[in-house]
Formats: structure tokens, C-alpha cells, sequence
């Protein structure tokens, strides 16, 4: 048994859930919070679980931190639903919280992009901030890439969580009108506007710093339209910044 609290919050995850949690099934807790899916994700997650709670959408540190709250074992881990744990990383968390003085883990993210996995573009090794003590972390409150802040030392492991993200043009075109407009109500938090610098030589940069300065060339056509894409994504969340004054 995975000794450890497993949370995922959800929306709209009939297509990616049930992997999820079939590559969890064997934790000792599992948590839902689901923000009324109008589709079947919540009579599959009641499969694996009887602990599915539900609440209007929060946005993704208030939701997640609200899982996290139910959580009733020391140790958290911290899923999405297009995330798959595998049986390595399992080994290397049970023998990692067994005997340390770590209040937390960073895990790496095997990323794919429309079937492939990205190894440059700045996607590999993604360490992200997911398993930790329930009583010395918690989610910083941002309205997008939010993040756990714990108290303490935190280590690395070394065994990746597979990340199947994207898995079309369209879904990240979709995605990034919600996350631009997220990042856009960020920014305002921060500066007054965006001005025309932002507008046009952000974009630029993210395109050089992913395909050139990071190796996205590497990745192949992969890497390129990861390139483009995200320098699209760039410019959107300062034109919604701008249009917003």
C-alpha cells in the first residue's frame, strides 16, 4: 500500500481520470474535489473512492487547498488527472518518507506533447513541489501556477510523474484563453498595464528562450510548435492585461 494522502481536484476529467486513479488505486486515501463535472467524472471516481467531495470552482490554489484540508494522513501527493504515478516513483516516495527529515518532495514531470515526450523546451526534468506534510505546506494563493510553500527542508526525487498534457493544438488553444485571462488578472496585481514592450518583445523572448536557449530544436516539429504556441500564449495574457486598463 502507498502510504500517503492522494488529492485531485477536478472538472470535466471523464477522459483522463480513471487512469489517474487506477495508477493510485493502491494509496491508503484517496480525495476528490470536484467542481460539479457535467460528465461522468465523478461516478468514476466513486469507483476508487468514497471520499468525493463537491464545490463551485474556487479557482486552482483555493480548490486544491481545500482537498488537501480533508486530507487525514500526514503525507499528501498531490495529483492532477492527466497524471499517471508509476510504480518506480511509488517505490522511491514509500522509501523516501520513511525515514527523513524533509517536510517535502520536488518530483520531476515526464511531459508529453501530443504524444511525445518533450526532453528540452525547458519541459524536462519540470520539478514541481507535490508530496509534503499536510502540517508544514500549503498553497500559496495565486490565481494561476500556483504552487505548495512548505515549511522546512524539501529534497528531490528522482523518479518522474508522467504528465499527458496537450494532447492536441486545440486543447491548448482552449487552455490558453482560460490561463492567459488568469495570468492577465495576475499581472494587474502586480503593475499597473502592459505596455507595448510587453506586447511585442515578451512573445519574442519566449519563443528564443524555449526553442533556442533551451533546446527545442531538439524536440523536433514538436519543439517548434511548442515554440510558437506558447509565445501565442505570452502575447495573449499582456493583451488581456492591456485591454483591461
Amino acid at each position: 500500500m502507498l502510504p500517503i494522502s492522494i488529492v485531485i481536484v477536478t472538472k470535466d476529467e471523464e477522459q483522463n481520470i480513471e487512469d489517474a486513479l487506477k495508477s493510485v488505486a493502491d494509496a491508503k486515501e484517496i480525495i476528490i474535489v470536484d467542481a460539479f463535472s457535467k460528465d461522468k467524472t465523478v461516478e468514476i471516481c466513486r469507483k476508487y473512492t468514497d471520499k468525493v467531495f463537491q464545490y463551485e470552482w474556487q479557482g486552482f490554489a483555493r480548490q486544491k487547498q481545500r482537498a488537501v484540508d480533508y486530507a487525514e494522513g500526514p503525507w499528501v501527493f498531490i495529483i492532477d488527472a492527466d497524471e499517471r504515478v508509476t510504480p518506480e516513483l511509488k517505490t522511491e516516495i514509500i522509501r523516501a518518507i520513511s525515514n527523513t527529515d524533509c517536510n517535502g518532495f520536488h518530483i520531476p514531470r515526464e511531459n508529453y506533447f501530443i504524444g511525445k515526450w518533450i526532453k528540452h523546451s525547458g519541459w524536462w526534468p519540470d520539478y514541481t513541489l507535490r508530496l509534503f506534510k499536510k502540517d508544514k505546506g500549503r498553497f500559496e494563493i495565486r490565481e494561476v501556477h500556483e504552487k505548495v510553500i512548505v515549511e522546512g527542508k524539501t529534497a528531490y526525487l528522482k523518479n518522474p510523474l508522467k504528465h499527458y498534457t496537450y494532447r492536441s493544438i486545440s486543447d491548448f488553444v482552449l487552455r490558453a484563453e482560460n490561463y492567459s485571462t488568469l495570468a492577465a488578472c495576475e499581472i494587474r496585481k502586480n503593475t499597473a498595464s502592459a505596455c507595448l514592450f510587453s506586447l511585442t518583445i515578451k512573445p519574442l523572448v519566449t519563443f528564443i528562450k524555449m526553442y533556442f536557449i533551451r533546446r527545442g530544436f531538439l524536440d523536433g516539429a514538436h519543439g517548434l510548435i511548442l515554440a510558437l504556441l506558447y509565445s501565442y500564449y505570452t502575447f495573449l495574457k499582456y493583451v488581456k492585461t492591456w485591454e483591461s486598463k
